[in-house]
């Protein structure tokens, strides 16, 4: 027999769906460690880039390359400099900033609610999202804050000078690569 009054009828069903509920969204949240794991060190790097660039080398918003507002890192190849992009990559959509910031915002949205249909409990897919949001989230913040984009990474091939870039622009590029190769690998 029972040493103390019983739980009223249907009491103890609820407590238990509660701590299932919760075991649920904790759960929830772990089975995308990897994906939130990767995404966190991109957002970090592609921030702390950023804020170094912003502190040691002059804005340069021209891309002109004048005395002091770029660093020779590899002559004739590779530099630091520190511009402003309020377009897409490559400089599409110049001066759409908000558009871009808003369709960002809807694209992490986006993920989140089809989350099961890109398959993101498995772990190639989280890297392939991981290196996508961390690179969206990294452009957004800058987009929110600056107005534009902070880019950097200014690649020169002979005459030809690839459009520049930062940390957000590579994790968004390789993770959507990588998804691409996956997806066309994946079984049909």
């Amino acid at each position: 027999m029972a040493d103390g009054p019983l739980p009223p009828p249907g009491s103890l069903s609820s407590e238990q769906s509660k701590i299932e509920n919760q075991k649920s969204k904790i759960g929830g949240v772990s089975a995308y460690r990897l994906l939130l794991a990767l995404a966190a060190v991109v957002l970090v790097l592609d921030q702390a880039t950023k804020f170094w660039i912003a502190a040691h080398i002059a804005f340069d918003p021209f891309h002109s390359h004048a005395i002091g507002s770029d660093r020779e890192v590899i002559s004739g190849f590779f530099y630091l400099i520190h511009v402003g992009n309020t377009g897409a990559a490559w400089s599409m959509f110049t001066g759409r900033s908000v558009l871009l910031a808003a369709l960002a915002a809807g694209t992490l949205v986006a993920i989140y609610f089809w989350r099961h249909s890109l398959g993101l409990k498995q772990p190639v897919a989280q890297v392939c999202f991981g290196l996508l949001c961390g690179g969206i989230v990294g452009n957004l913040i800058d987009r929110l804050l600056h107005g534009h984009v902070i880019d950097f990474i200014d690649l020169h091939f002979g005459s030809y000078i690839y459009p520049t870039f930062n940390v957000a622009d590579s994790g968004i590029c390789v993770g959507v690569i990588l998804y691409v190769l996956q997806s066309l690998r994946a079984p049909k």
